[in-house]
């Protein structure tokens, strides 16, 4: 087991060139994201379910009814033990044969048993009171977290500029707001992880189970490799359409078929433009970062030369000691180094690799000397 840990949590997969998972341990000078952090999402998860219960009977159930959303269920079947023991068993929709057989053992005509089968499918689905609770619990969670998302990030420079999501990585400290961002939605999925057993069955049942499960392996692992700042960005561009969508659920429900046509429509754009819109475009960028951090990698420092750069104010963090080849290539530009034929020739080759862009942040006449003295 041990073994097995150990090859999962390599360093050399999960964090950048140079770093190890004993940098990122907290200091008194800095908090960063710990494994151990996410343990706090189960016991919030159940919380969370706790205040579902509460919210669907106190809150939502009175709103139901104040909008004449009836509590009454279809029409239950006439108690049979033998059809009982055919729908449950056997099948839920007998063929002609089978009718007629059941005919004649309970001297019932076909007709009355096809009813009597209708039903009992009817009896099965959840009563619209119940839809419209669970509906609205989802909304009401949807809207709070998305706009505490929003207020959060409108505070960050990450939101604005999307190249501050990688300054100083993986060094960038742990904020009380980012911590309790990411572990309330990793609770939320926990939640409906849990709670989808005992919910409104479904015929997506299997890709919603499959859905919670990789949003919360990507939640985990991208708060404990410390990409927080990015999944932030993530996380509150998918909640942006969620509380349409539960909202368009409720005025149908409520009958107000005028105002879910509208909310519909809402969310169709919506969720067009965020995720098949501006989160693709945010794609290749992501991927470009992943090709880049792994190429550094595979490249051997030159003759095993370390550099100590300085970044220029209000620049990218980096930390001491860092080899040249292990820096993220959209911080240094290229073609102002002054840096010997060789040195230039690799960094460019390695910079047209990764198909990145460069950026004028190394730049100083300091910085570049610091390079000519390190060969």
């Amino acid at each position: 087991m041990a073994g097995i840990l150990a090859w999962f949590w390599n360093e050399r997969f999960w964090l950048p060139h140079n770093v190890t998972w004993a940098d990122l341990k907290n200091t008194e000078e800095a908090t960063f994201p710990q494994a151990e952090d996410l343990y706090l999402a189960f016991p919030l998860a159940f919380c969370i379910f706790m205040v579902r219960l509460i919210f669907e009977r106190f809150v939502a159930k009175p709103c139901a009814i104040a909008l004449n959303i009836q509590a009454n269920g279809p029409q239950i079947a006439q108690p049979n033990a033998i059809l009982e023991k055919v729908f449950t068993a056997i099948t839920k929709h007998p063929d002609e044969k089978r009718l007629e057989g059941l005919s004649k053992q309970l001297d019932w005509d076909v007709r009355s048993i096809q009813r009597w089968f209708r039903q009992r499918c009817n009896q099965e689905k959840p009563s619209t009171l119940r839809k419209f609770c669970e509906s609205m619990w989802r909304f009401s969670f949807s809207l709070y977290v998305f706009t505490y998302g929003v207020r959060f990030l409108k505070k960050t420079p990450w939101l604005w500029n999307t190249r501050h999501c990688w300054y100083n990585y993986p060094y960038q400290p742990l904020t009380t707001d980012l911590h309790y961002y990411y572990i309330l939605e990793l609770s939320f999925y926990w939640s409906l992880m849990f709670s989808q057993f005992t919910d409104i069955k479904r015929k997506d049942f299997g890709i919603m189970f499959l859905h919670h499960l990789v949003a919360i392996f990507l939640i985990s692992f991208s708060y404990v490799n410390n990409m927080a700042r990015v999944g932030t960005l993530v996380l509150c561009l998918h909640d942006s359409a969620d509380a349409l969508l539960e909202a368009a659920k409720m005025a149908n429900y409520a009958k107000f078929q005028k105002i879910c046509d509208l909310l519909f429509v809402m969310f169709a754009m919506v969720f067009i433009t965020t995720r098949l819109g501006i989160f693709p475009l945010w794609c290749p960028r992501m991927i470009e970062v992943i090709l880049s951090l792994a190429q550094m990698r595979k490249t051997p420092n030159l003759q095993g030369r370390t550099l100590t750069l300085r970044p220029p104010p209000m620049g990218p963090v980096v930390p001491m000691g860092t080899s040249c080849l292990g820096l993220a290539p959209w911080m240094i530009n290229y073609s102002k180094l002054q840096v010997p034929n060789k040195v230039n020739c690799l960094l460019l080759e390695v910079f047209k690799s990764c198909k990145c862009s460069s950026f004028h942040y190394i730049s100083a006449p300091e910085t570049k000397l610091r390079i000519l003295k390190a060969f």
